[in-house]
């Protein structure tokens, strides 16, 4: 089963990393959006089982970025991320799909 992911930062470096990771497993595809309006427009325009918010991300925004996604898909996942390694952000995402 493929599960597609949404991730939200502000880093362009560690978005790179963060997509590599996750891109690199072969049920996931992910996608990145350094911005609170690219990443809405996203959402509306995709379907997504997960949506993965970095730290840099400010809690308005977070609230904001749940409350939008959470009116239009009640279900999906959404997951803090802080960073921590590979292993961190593999484990999140397996909770999240369990």
């Amino acid at each position: 089963m493929q599960v597609n992911i949404l991730v939200i930062g502000r880093h362009t470096e560690i978005m790179e990393v963060i997509l590599r990771l996750i891109n690199g497993e072969p049920n996931w595809q992910a996608v990145g959006a350094l911005a609170d309006d690219k990443a809405i427009a996203l959402f509306n325009e995709q379907l997504f089982d997960i949506v993965l918010i970095g730290g840099g991300v400010k809690d308005e925004s977070v609230a904001t970025l749940t409350n939008r996604f959470k009116a239009k898909n009640p279900l999906i996942k959404i997951i803090k991320h802080y960073g921590g390694g590979s292993g961190l952000l593999f484990n999140e995402i397996q909770d999240a799909l369990s």
